[in-house]
């Protein structure tokens, strides 16, 4: 079985897990794929979107019921939470259309707002808005990127899938280093 044909096979599912998780680099690849034709923009978009939108709600009721808990028992994301609190009581609408794009604050945000005691129905309804905007903007990029991917590779189907491999790792790694980074951050601060 080929990469491309992995891609093929799985690639929704994984943008589907990838985004109910966490999403932004499994979001951009999936437009990238898109744009090497092996899966299609519209349904890299729809995934996304679902994932992202039932995995915040699932967050949002689990921080209803659990969230100071979870928050507690995370030192990482204490303080980031703390964060979140801030901007909720001085912009909350804005807060829930827009926390997707905010690097480091994205997984603790819907248990924070579910926390907070936010209505059900605005958590759903800003949720919604603002899934469908994030997939759009995010595939859109990965998409883009695409493009602009093509234009420095002579050969983009053959090299783009060993390099769409590539960025799938340091994507990875990326995140992982992060990770550790901010818990690690999150001990020190705790420790104090």
């Amino acid at each position: 079985m080929t990469l491309e044909q992995i891609i093929q096979d799985y690639g929704y599912l994984a943008i589907l897990v990838g985004t109910f998780l966490e999403g932004e680099t499994i979001l951009v690849l999936g437009g990238l794929a898109a744009h090497l034709g092996f899966l299609e923009l519209q349904w890299v978009i729809v995934s996304a979107f679902a994932g992202s939108f039932f995995g915040d709600q699932l967050y949002f009721y689990i921080g209803r019921h659990y969230g100071p808990r979870i928050i507690a028992k995370r030192l990482s994301w204490q303080a980031n939470a703390e964060k979140v609190y801030k901007h909720l009581r001085r912009h909350q609408d804005f807060l829930i259309l827009t926390f997707r794009f905010y690097y480091g604050l994205r997984n603790v945000t819907p248990f924070a707002i579910g926390a907070s005691q936010v209505s059900r129905v605005r958590f759903f309804t800003l949720n919604f808005i603002g899934a469908v905007v994030w997939a759009i903007t995010l595939g859109g990029l990965g998409y883009l990127f695409g493009e602009a991917f093509r234009l420095f590779l002579d050969d983009f189907h053959q090299k783009g899938l060993w390099v769409l491999g590539a960025l799938v790792v340091v994507g990875v790694l990326v995140w992982l280093i992060t990770l550790l980074h901010s818990r690690r951050r999150a001990r020190e601060q705790h420790v104090k």
